[in-house]
């Protein structure tokens, strides 16, 4: 059983913590916590309350601060209770709220597939991190307490679980520079994704490692005292052994043994300043034989994840052969915590989450291209592709090329000049006609490698990228830049084959003065999902639709057209006879009729109507669409008509369903003034979805009024939907 408890988290927060309210708030959260999730247990028989609590253990060992600690005690509560978005911003403010709402999962969204709705959860995952990068935070420390107690799931489950983590939560881990929660993340997913090789290289390391860290051992004393010969005294040096799922990949993707992986084990020196790395660097290459091609030098060109360190393999004289890792003490700190380091909370130090945000993309150039993808594709994109292109083209980059200006661009194994293009810009890769590499012309196909110095050629008049491209394109952005680009051209040429088409037709059979719209095309093809003239264009165009099957429907139309002009004179006329009562509605027969407007439907002119024989008070006015008509005895009702040119005002209610925005009601009401339109009644309320509620009543002429109404009403950006009361949808 897991005895956690608030102490243990409480030792961890005191150690940088002191403001008393910051722990009293800590304190209420974790209390709020275990209230909610009472009598609630883990699979693994633990009392629920243990998981949110480890998950804040190890962000306070991150040393975040007391917003994100206490958003990781309440990240399953809107999930797992009955506890609602609004309480937690309420009882802990809106910085909390949004953290949690940004890692609680997704369940009551419905899905055709489990992988569409791992996409969606993903995708909107990396959409939360654009808005505010400690989600992914409070998510990592989330997944790496599930993954420490997934022997609790079944296997079949365990072996989905770490297969995400693999694919997408250690990559996140590595890019926000977090290598021990990565390195954590990913031998423990191993375990299960690929046991036998798992079990192998650990049973390689412990079969290898005494000589080996003999070996280290005397390594490491002989540098110590060269170094202290030569003048160098502030500084540490430690061994590490590489972690097994790191041994794993290079034995996969390498196609190499054991034996063969030179940095298994690893010297770090860590010293004071940076000129410091540099001539501990000369005397390592002054002692040691430096291995050719094997010294990297990430301090004057970081890794993305703000990585920074010298890195060199070189051979002792006794033949062994070890990497040495040279960094200042700042360095170390951030390749161990990344992006926490930065997030070291300090007491007294204040810092608004957009000042945060602005620093780390500008430190994290990965993560303003995830601001970029977040902003240009997720619109685009379906959830699947979207995470793809995340995962793909950002997450596992793995080449660094320069731009002319010394930008450094980080791309996918495999990209092109054509990849680069898009990732810098859209138009930049629409535009594009050719590429320099170090200088000299290169093929869109080429290969980048490491260190190029890229630079991109245009034209204005380019005529686009081509259908080839996409064989070229490596990664996910740019095939759907350029499959974009294809869509939209096609769709030109089409639309005006389509075009030219019908009207050769239409000449073929002396129609010259013909006039298509919108209702023509929906009434006649709506059932093929065409709904405009445009779309009518593209389908004539493909050869979908047969463009004389338009014109004879055209014709036909025009018929009916004229003998509805004649029936609406005749009708007009014989209502004339009809009498008229002061509500504008028509009773056929009846000289001075009892009429009322329904108040549950309100119907108005322009409206389908009917009439309901009351016993005593008359005939009621229905809207046809009336959800009350079907408690109604149908023998009682009537058909009714309304007159013309009616001259007075209805009332009408609506349901206004839209997002939560301080400005919507003044934003309705200023429409409604606008139009000229009163308003009788209003109520406003929010419902648990997050949504304002607007309960209003108004008074328009007729249907067209209302229409009007409704237009310019949608075009406010936060409202999502109108409906008349009580009608039938």
């Amino acid at each position: 059983m897991d005895n956690v408890c608030y102490n243990d988290l409480l030792e961890k927060v005191k150690t940088y913590i002191h403001n008393p309210k910051d722990l009293e708030r800590i304190y209420e959260a974790y209390k709020f916590a275990d209230l909610k999730h009472k009598n609630q247990m883990r699979k693994s028989g633990d009392p629920y309350i243990t998981h949110p609590l480890h998950v804040a253990i190890i962000l306070a060992e991150l040393h975040v601060g007391p917003d994100t600690i206490i958003a990781g005690l309440l990240h399953d509560v809107v999930e797992d209770t009955d506890v609602v978005l609004n309480e937690i911003k309420d009882k802990f403010g809106p910085d909390v709220a949004g953290m949690v709402d940004g890692v609680t999962k997704l369940t009551k969204m419905k899905f055709a597939s489990l992988e569409q709705k791992q996409a969606e959860n993903h995708q909107k995952m990396l959409l939360a991190m654009g808005k505010d990068i400690r989600v992914i935070v409070v998510k990592l420390a989330d997944r790496l307490h599930n993954i420490r107690t997934i022997d609790a799931q079944n296997p079949e489950k365990r072996e989905r679980i770490c297969k995400e983590t693999l694919e997408i939560y250690a990559p996140l881990a590595h890019r926000l520079g977090m290598f021990k929660i990565k390195a954590e993340l990913e031998d423990r997913s191993l375990r299960y994704t690929d046991p036998i090789m798992f079990k192998k290289i650990e049973e390689d390391i412990s079969s290898t490692n005494s000589a080996r860290l003999e070996n280290i051992d005397h390594i490491i004393v002989e540098i110590k005292d060269y170094l202290k010969t030569e003048g160098v005294n502030d500084f540490e040096i430690k061994g590490r052994v590489k972690n097994i799922y790191s041994i794993y990949k290079k034995m996969i993707n390498q196609h190499k043994e054991f034996e063969d992986i030179y940095d298994v084990l690893a010297i770090r020196i860590i010293v004071d300043t940076i000129d410091n790395c540099y001539r501990v660097l000369g005397l390592i290459h002054a002692k040691y034989t430096p291995v050719p091609k094997r010294f990297k030098d990430y301090i004057a060109v970081p890794k993305p994840n703000m990585y920074q360190s010298l890195h060199t393999t070189v051979i002792s004289g006794a033949g062994l052969t070890f990497e040495v890792q040279i960094r200042t003490k700042e360095m170390d700190q951030i390749a161990e915590l990344g992006i926490a380091a930065h997030w070291a909370y300090k007491e007294n130090v204040t810092y608004s989450k957009e000042k945060e945000q602005f620093e780390i993309a500008q430190k994290l150039k990965w993560y303003a291209d995830l601001l970029q993808f977040n902003e240009e594709d997720k619109d685009e994109s379906d959830p699947k592709t979207f995470v793809d292109s995340i995962r793909k083209d950002i997450l596992t980059t793995s080449v660094y090329v320069y731009t002319p200006t010394g930008d450094v661009i980080d791309l996918p194994k495999g990209a092109t000049p054509i990849d680069l293009a898009y990732k810098i810009h859209t138009e930049l890769g629409n535009t594009m006609i050719g590429a320099l590499v170090n200088k000299k012309i290169v093929p869109l196909d080429y290969e980048l490698q490491n260190g190029d110095i890229v630079s991109i050629r245009t034209n204005k008049n380019s005529q686009g990228p081509s259908a080839s491209w996409l064989k070229i394109a490596k990664t996910t952005h740019a095939r759907h830049k350029i499959k974009s680009f294809l869509n939209k051209q096609n769709k030109d040429i089409l639309l005006e084959s389509g075009k030219r088409q019908l009207e050769e037709e239409f000449q073929s059979q002396r129609i010259y003065n013909y006039e298509l719209k919108d209702e023509f095309v929906l009434k006649n093809f709506g059932k093929n999902n065409i709904e405009t003239v445009t779309d009518l264009y593209i389908e004539i165009g493909k050869g979908t639709i047969s463009e004389k099957t338009v014109v004879m429907k055209y014709i036909g139309e025009v018929k009916r057209d004229r003998e509805t002009i004649i029936q609406q004179s005749i009708a007009k006329f014989n209502r004339g006879q009809k009498h008229i009562s002061e509500t504008g509605v028509i009773v056929d027969g009846l000289t001075n009729p009892q009429i009322k407007l329904a108040v549950c439907c309100y119907p108005i002119p322009g409206d389908p109507i009917v009439g309901y024989i009351t016993k005593g008070t008359g005939i009621v006015v229905h809207h046809q669409n009336c959800k009350n008509l079907a408690n109604l005895q149908k023998e009682r009702l009537i058909n009714l008509t309304w007159a013309d040119n009616i001259n007075r005002k209805y009332p009408l209610a609506l349901k206004i369903l839209a997002k939560t925005n301080n400005q919507l009601l003044a934003d309705v009401m200023n429409t409604l003034s606008t139009l000229n339109i009163n308003v009788s009644s209003l109520n406003v309320k929010n419902n648990l979805n997050l949504e304002t509620i607007i309960k209003i009543k108004i008074l328009v002429t007729d249907i067209e009024e209302l229409d009007k109404v409704l237009v310019n009403l949608y075009k406010i950006p936060a409202v999502n939907e109108i409906r008349r009361e009580n009608l039938c949808a």
